[in-house]
């Protein structure tokens, strides 16, 4: 005798069993394979996708205001990104014979300090009291001509670095196509010039502030939430009405999360970023909200909008104090984790650059030094428990991962769609490094 089951039962039945076989899919292999299929819910401008101008010409649809416009026209789609799905890799060392040209000195300082091509002194100090802002994240060439090195090693050595130094934080500028051969050669010229009276020694530094090994280091004053100073304390408190404010569905988030955010959402993003299985990725704060505020209230909170913004720095804020805690040991996490790290380190862009070049403190790196007039942050040291923050030069709200797609985008990637899961990943990374220290969100940044 057969007996049926309730169609109850063979709904938890097969729900049982689509749980084991999800879970059995998101640990398979040792890897724990990055999820690839996630539609981004960013603005048009956060997902950075490719356009066709009337002339055919290909450019990514970029944040129109600054820094970003400065870029507006130049397409990077030939360099390899952070995409888990791509598969470019930067063009292998190169050495090429030093034209027999006679090189311009005159030339080759205007290319040095060129800011359309490097600029050069965005790591390297020169003499000359025009030179502001320079950075000492390579060496100081003020007396790089009393080295008296051959002509075609120091070719060599500004066309491809990489033919001495295979790890070097240099781009291969000649490899690249940003320099040519030609042009290589001026700067040749220039350097060659750079010498001390009498050899390597400069007559006394004018301005302390021009020279970055003798500049003062300025460090942000007051309280990042006074809102008499942060600006973006009174935007997140503003999200007030937007947590009060009914959706589409009928609902708002003051109808499921019961006692205002200071009570429902203390400590909450401590753990973010974390991995959510229901969407089987790594999520951030702002990750969340693109999926979860519309399927709850029916409103839209795409990434980068000022929506998702001021509710993520409202969210946040309930957990100001209190250290972060996210997860890096459980099998998800510490798959993204890994996955996160070689992010950091991977080279990408069309200068083969990678997050660790600017912010690891080691020989060669660039943390704790001067890009141009910046101070480079030490990864390791956490930098994300202020994001969201205000940034003073452009007098707006950017999250971490804006930041990231900014951070690429001069150095030659296309970047990527702002609420992507390689950013995730690289997110858990960085913010491992801020577990234990207390949030302060917003924050504010020049």
């Amino acid at each position: 005798m057969t007996r049926s089951i309730p169609l109850a039962g063979v709904v938890i039945l097969l729900a049982a069993l689509l749980a084991v076989t999800y879970a059995q899919t998101e640990r398979a292999g040792p890897a724990n394979p990055p999820v690839t299929q996630w539609g981004s819910r960013a603005t048009p401008e956060g997902k950075g996708e490719m356009a066709t101008l009337p002339d055919g010409k290909k450019v990514q649809v970029r944040y129109k205001g600054p820094p970003f416009g400065a870029l507006a026209g130049r397409d990077f789609g030939q360099w390899p990104t952070y995409a888990y799905g791509d598969t470019r890799t930067f063009p292998p060392v190169s050495q090429v014979k030093m034209p027999t040209s006679q090189g311009d000195p005159k030339e080759g300082r205007k290319l040095f300090m060129d800011r359309a091509k490097g600029p050069c002194t965005g790591c390297h100090l020169i003499q000359g009291d025009d030179v502001w802002p320079a950075g000492s994240i390579g060496p100081d060439l003020s007396t790089y001509g009393d080295r008296s090195l051959p002509d075609q090693f120091v070719f060599n050595l500004i066309y491809d670095a990489r033919l001495y130094f295979p790890n070097t934080s240099m781009p291969p500028w000649g490899t690249a196509g940003i320099f040519t051969a030609e042009e290589v050669v001026h700067i040749v010229a220039f350097l060659k010039t750079q010498k001390g009276n009498p050899p390597f020694v400069l007559p006394p530094e004018k301005d302390l502030a021009r020279n970055p090994f003798t500049r003062k280091l300025e460090y942000y004053f007051g309280d990042n939430l006074d809102p008499t100073y942060n600006p973006a304390v009174l935007l997140a408190e503003g999200a007030m009405t937007l947590w009060s404010k009914k959706g589409p569905a009928g609902k708002a988030c003051a109808d499921c999360h019961a006692g205002g955010p200071e009570t429902a959402m203390k400590g909450v993003a401590t753990r973010y970023p974390k991995h959510v299985v229901t969407y089987g990725r790594i999520l951030s704060i702002e990750d969340l909200l693109t999926v979860h505020a519309p399927e709850t209230t029916g409103m839209e909170m795409l990434a980068q909008s000022a929506e998702n913004l001021t509710m993520t720095m409202l969210i946040k804020m309930q957990s100001n104090g209190m250290p972060v805690n996210v997860d890096v040991t459980s099998s998800e996490a510490k798959a993204a984790y890994e996955r996160g790290k070689a992010q950091y380190f991977k080279r990408v862009g069309e200068r083969n650059h990678a997050c660790a070049d600017c912010h690891q403190n080691a020989p060669g790196k660039g943390a704790d030094k001067f890009l141009g007039g910046r101070l480079l942050g030490d990864a390791e040291n956490g930098f994300t428990k202020h994001f969201p923050t205000w940034r003073t030069n452009f007098q707006v709200v950017w999250d971490i991962r804006k930041r990231m797609q900014w951070c690429m985008t001069p150095l030659g990637m296309n970047y990527l769609a702002a609420d992507t899961p390689e950013y995730a990943d690289l997110e858990l990374y960085l913010t491992s490094f801020d577990n234990g220290k207390p949030m302060s969100v917003p924050g504010i940044r020049h």
